[in-house]
């Protein structure tokens, strides 16, 4: 896969989408169960190292017990194939975690 990222439509993108993923108005969103701050913070910290590798950096929502996350390509204004390379590493993280989308 190039590392370009390439236009996708929403179809595209949910054919792409690892489990608990889901396309929702040029996003792609999820939402994982941590059941604490402290496994929540491990997993937004690991999320981050993630994005900063991959210099494509999600919408991050952090409360206790759950993680949510959007993705988007701000520049071209929807969804890329970084926005599905983006949620398959975090859906990797999760799974090293034993998290799920829920």
């Amino acid at each position: 896969m190039s590392t370009d990222p390439r236009p996708l439509s929403e179809a595209e993108a949910a054919e792409q989408l690892p489990p608990g993923w889901r396309v929702e108005n040029d996003h792609l969103r999820a939402d994982y169960r941590t059941g604490s701050m402290v496994r929540g913070l491990a997993f937004v910290a690991d999320i981050v190292a993630a994005a900063e590798a991959l210099n494509h950096h999600p919408d991050l929502d952090f409360r206790y017990g759950t993680v949510g996350l959007s993705v988007t390509t701000h520049d071209v204004g929807g969804l890329t194939t970084a926005d599905v390379r983006l949620a398959r590493q975090v859906a990797d993280l999760a799974s090293v975690q034993d998290l799920s989308a829920q």
